[in-house]
């Protein structure tokens, strides 16, 4: 089980930033109440793409996944929450977008396997893997959210 305070990874990919929906897959995290804590909008490096990929290594979709989100801008986002990576992952549905119910990310937006928007940590173990490579320590931010009260009991 997550803690209160646990965070998770998201990527909003080259075909979000294009299409003009960062707002709204920030907006849908924020709605659900989880708390910004670190956010970088950049050209990611074909490095860092490999190290992210690395699970996939070796998959025949892998040489082409690293192309495509090396192939612009994309919104890397540490979220902060009870139950972050969990609620993250319902948030945006599944991989397929096809297979993804109406209320999620790719459910809502997405058509394609290949251009589903956004990624997202899938264990608790994945986030702090992701968030060690793509923030640095002091690029994320513990703050204290006013409406801690409203949230939880």
């Amino acid at each position: 089980m997550e803690s209160r305070d646990s965070r998770t990874f998201v990527l909003v990919k080259p075909d979000g930033v294009q299409r003009r929906l960062v707002s709204d897959v920030m907006g849908r995290f924020e709605k659900r109440g989880l708390k910004l804590c670190g956010l970088k909008f950049l050209n990611a490096p074909n490095e860092l793409l490999k190290e992210h990929y690395a699970e996939h290594e070796g998959k025949p979709f892998y040489s082409k996944l690293v192309q495509y989100v090396g192939s612009g801008p994309v919104v890397a986002m540490c979220w902060e929450g009870s139950n972050a990576v969990d609620i993250g992952r319902r948030l945006i549905g599944s991989t397929k977008p096809s297979e993804s119910p109406a209320g999620t990310i790719r459910g809502d937006l997405g058509l394609d396997v290949g251009r589903n928007i956004v990624h997202g940590s899938d264990s608790a173990e994945s986030a702090k893997r992701e968030l060690d490579l793509w923030f640095n320590q002091n690029e994320t931010v513990s703050w204290s959210d006013s409406l801690i009260n409203w949230l939880y009991e």
